[in-house]
């Protein structure tokens, strides 16, 4: 982050103190021309939006005009009113899209992203885009961002980790950048399922892109990815499987953290020692739901203890996902006569496509997090994952070890350091050259970090008062 931005961002923090002391699929989307689309009005107060499953005319448009549409084209636009803690309001533009992607198997299908725009100018005059990807971490449709994040929507104390994670996409709003977050588990929420939100992901980017009303720059956008846990999962895909599936994307950074690298060795580090094994287990379910040979293998060497077990993750938004049935026995889960489930030949494939670092080397930069007491995620995954990159000299990979965190604290001492990287690449700053890495006692102490995480929260205080974004 340059001096000046760092000024600006320090004089918006002080005005906002002062008001409120006073008050693989490689087709590529045609990108030539933004699409002139029909846009439905904003539901007026208090008429509360109804849940994705009541609301299939959006989310679950004709099979035949979704096949029928390029990846990223628009089928359906709507503007939206947004909210913190889902009553007080945002002061912003906003829109959500229905539109086509892709699974992992070729086929079309549709998908929805909010895209917001803030009311104040791009820093640089051309305003960038953040594709932000929440840790939605659910086996449910109805916990998707587009719902959770609209006004009048029911409360939900079940999914709070998507009001928590706004804060962090108001941060980039505040700087003046436009925000993209696709219900990247897709229409089956398939959680966990990196290669299916990658994709799903990088045809929000599409989506955002043609939208007429965002008035965004085309394919000269500048498009950052952010994501962190259940949110890296698809951001870290969408990076690797951005220069064949989305080429066109002007894409100059990716910011990871809490990354799953490696499904197997989340499997093997969470087996009976993990407080986290019951989100595991329900991410092993949500990727079922998008590879047949797992939804197969389950049904056919699970025993009655798991699938009962299945039976209780269903349907559930991340508090449950999470607090369910810790320290399980993953594998005991089993009756496989060949021992270790995951070394079962039909699931090899499978299991490759989801390892991170099996296409290559992403093309644009990357900014990693992680805390090596992750209770979750093994550090020796993102270890590997770093090594496997470098080993490409054209890598650019910024890799740091939060020391004096464990998987909630490193998302939270990272998010500042992250808001500067990302901030700096959509205004045109290149990131260095090569690859580093280094351990630290906590992210939160780089020079400017702490007060960018003070802005995010003081800014977002002072949009409950009604201050446009």
């Amino acid at each position: 982050m340059t001096a000046g931005t760092r000024r600006a961002i320090t004089q918006a923090a002080l005005a906002v103190a002062a008001g409120v002391v006073v008050a693989a699929c490689p087709m590529v989307a045609n990108t030539a021309a933004a699409q002139e689309v029909p846009v439905q009005p904003a539901l007026p107060f208090p008429v509360p939006p109804a849940p994705p499953y009541l609301d299939t005319a959006f989310y679950q448009p004709d099979p035949a005009r979704v096949a029928a549409a390029a990846p990223g084209e628009i089928l359906a636009a709507r503007q939206v009113n947004l909210a913190n803690l889902w009553l007080i309001p945002l002061n912003v533009n906003a829109w959500q899209l229905s539109y086509r992607s892709t699974n992992t198997r070729g086929e079309a299908i549709a998908s929805v992203a909010t895209v917001i725009v803030p009311h104040r100018a791009a820093p640089t005059g051309q305003r960038g885009l953040v594709s932000f990807q929440m840790a939605e971490d659910s086996l449910s449709i109805n916990c998707a961002p587009s719902y959770a994040l609209q006004m009048g929507t029911l409360p939900n104390p079940l999914n709070p980790v998507i009001p928590a994670e706004f804060i962090e996409a108001q941060a980039m709003l505040q700087l003046g950048h436009a925000v993209v977050i696709p219900d990247h588990q897709g229409p089956n929420a398939a959680y966990a399922t990196g290669p299916l939100g990658g994709r799903i992901t990088l045809d929000g980017i599409r989506a955002a892109q043609n939208f007429a009303p965002a008035a965004l720059p085309g394919a000269d956008t500048r498009v950052t990815l952010w994501g962190y846990s259940g949110g890296a999962i698809p951001t870290g895909h969408a990076a690797e499987l951005q220069p064949t599936y989305a080429p066109e994307i002007n894409l100059v950074g990716t910011a990871v953290g809490g990354l799953m690298a490696d499904l197997r060795m989340a499997l093997d580090y969470n087996n009976s020692t993990s407080s986290f094994a019951g989100a595991v287990l329900g991410g092993l379910f949500g990727v079922a739901r998008e590879y047949p040979e797992l939804n197969q293998f389950i049904d056919r060497y699970m025993n009655p203890l798991g699938k009962g077990l299945r039976v209780l993750h269903e349907n559930q938004c991340v508090a449950l996902q999470f607090a369910g049935f810790p320290f399980v026995n993953l594998k005991g889960l089993f009756d496989y006569p060949g021992g270790d489930p995951m070394l079962a030949p039909e699931l090899q494939p499978m299991l490759d496509e989801l390892t991170m670092g099996k296409r290559g080397t992403p093309s644009s930069p990357m900014f990693i997090y992680e805390s090596p007491f992750d209770e979750a995620m093994p550090i020796n995954a993102v270890n590997n994952l770093y090594d496997t990159y470098c080993s490409d000299p054209s890598a650019r990979v910024f890799y740091t070890r939060d020391l004096l965190s464990e998987h909630g604290i490193a998302a939270v001492s990272g998010a500042g350091s992250s808001v500067m990287w990302l901030n700096d690449r959509l205004n045109g700053i290149p990131a260095p050259e090569g690859c580093r890495n280094r351990d630290v006692l906590s992210t939160i102490l780089d020079p400017g970090a702490l007060q960018a995480f003070v802005n995010a929260i003081g800014l977002t205080l002072a949009s409950a008062l009604g201050m446009p974004v």
